[in-house]
């Protein structure tokens, strides 16, 4: 196999690696950086598990390769809340509204709604609740994780009055 040195930021931080050109994004990113809050369910796409932020979108790290991560700059849900320890507005709203039960799927459905809501965006609670069917939960019956959508996007509404 041939290897690639490659690096990118990933929650602020640096990471570099020689890797095999096949490693997966979401791979990479548990075993060679340490962050196991990307889940991997299917490992094909499906279940939204493994979704992080790949320059401020959201990606299914399960499809990408790391040496496509190369250079840019990654959030995983480990990247979301402040230093100090302050939830990010996603999830303050998913526990707010028991939008989580055992949380195997709460960071790839965390790491969705935060990139819908980046950067003063504003999406409807549709366009939060379409996004979101790309996320399969097997536990919360969805029901937490709507009102969770709801309450963010009351909260951005709140913040532009």
């Amino acid at each position: 196999m041939s290897k690639h040195s490659i690096e990118m930021t990933v929650n602020g931080h640096r990471h570099s690696g020689d890797i095999e050109s096949r490693i997966s994004l979401a791979d990479f990113l548990r075993d060679g950086a340490g962050y196991t809050g990307v889940h991997l369910g299917c490992e094909h796409g499906v279940c939204g598990a493994c979704t992080v932020m790949v320059d401020g979108k959201a990606v299914r790290s399960c499809l990408m390769l790391a040496v496509q991560a190369n250079g840019r700059d990654v959030t995983t849900v480990e990247g979301l809340a402040a230093d100090d320890g302050t939830l990010h507005p996603v999830q303050q709203a998913l526990l707010d509204q028991h939008g989580l039960q055992c949380g195997f799927c709460t960071p790839g459905v965390a790491m969705t709604m935060a990139a819908l809501t980046s950067d003063g965006k504003k999406p409807s609670e549709d366009e939060l609740i379409a996004a979101l069917s790309g996320n399969i939960c097997r536990c919360t019956g969805y029901q937490g994780i709507r009102r969770a959508a709801a309450q963010l996007i009351a909260s951005t509404a709140e913040e532009q009055v």
